[in-house]
């Protein structure tokens, strides 16, 4: 009888975990848990399934040769406009493939290069030494957090990582604090209405849904440049 007892009190205490789907309040809205594509965490948020991270291992593939075709980075940082006293964030910088060039441009400013892997980290930091590059600085980000100073960036750029992050509502929510009255995001991501862009469905994201996610966090769209072979360009500003 108490075995019969100890086991309806362990069905009751995990129960939660099998009934289907559970809501967790975020700060702006739900975050929901249930089965859905392979490449996905299990974790929803406003319609969107949230995108497996790709670990360090995959780092080479974020310097091959061909991505300049593919992405045309060149173009990319034409549209951001980078003046030479800017302070930008990368986030989910990666191995600095952005980095380095938008430090560059911004010589006199400054580049934060914000990342949650150590060994991206890392692999910047070694970059950086090498080249003896004084305006990059290497930031540990959080899931929840960039980990930057208040109105302290003038544009944030952010390639092909926004849907992988685990909170984006409480990322965004950080972002937006870091971000000057005047402050840009540049949200690039593959394009999800495009079905030849040759990249999982979970990896891309529709203009629509990086609207919506962005107007929940208080962003609005400023435009979109259509210049990229894959990618989406979204600008947006503070609402």
């Amino acid at each position: 009888m108490k075995k019969v007892a100890h086991t309806l009190v362990l069905i009751l205490v995990f129960m939660p975990i099998y009934t289907g789907v559970a809501q967790i309040d975020t700060p702006n809205g739900f975050y929901t848990y249930k089965k859905g594509d392979p490449n996905g965490i299990g974790k929803w948020y406003m319609g969107r399934e949230i995108a497996h991270v790709m670990g360090y291992q995959g780092m080479q593939w974020l310097d091959r040769p061909e991505r300049e075709e593919e992405e045309n980075t060149t173009t990319l940082l034409l549209n951001m406009a980078i003046g030479p006293e800017d302070i930008i964030a990368d986030i989910g910088a990666g191995s600095g493939y952005h980095v380095f060039k938008m430090a560059k441009l911004a010589r006199h400013g400054l580049i934060y290069a914000v990342d949650i892997q150590d060994e991206m980290l890392q692999v910047i930091n070694s970059r950086k030494d090498r080249g003896q590059i004084k305006n990059v600085r290497v930031i540990k980000g959080g899931e929840k957090s960039v980990n930057l100073a208040e109105n302290s960036l003038d544009k944030v750029l952010m390639v092909d990582v926004y849907h992988e992050f685990n909170h984006p509502a409480e990322i965004l929510a950080s972002i937006k604090k870091a971000l000057r009255s005047d402050g840009e995001i540049f949200l690039i991501e593959y394009r999800g209405e495009d079905e030849s862009v040759p990249i999982k469905k979970l990896h891309k994201m529709t203009e629509a849904q990086a609207v919506k996610e962005m107007k929940a966090a208080g962003m609005k769209l400023k435009r979109n440049i259509d210049n990229l072979p894959w990618q989406h360009c979204m600008v947006f500003v503070k609402n």
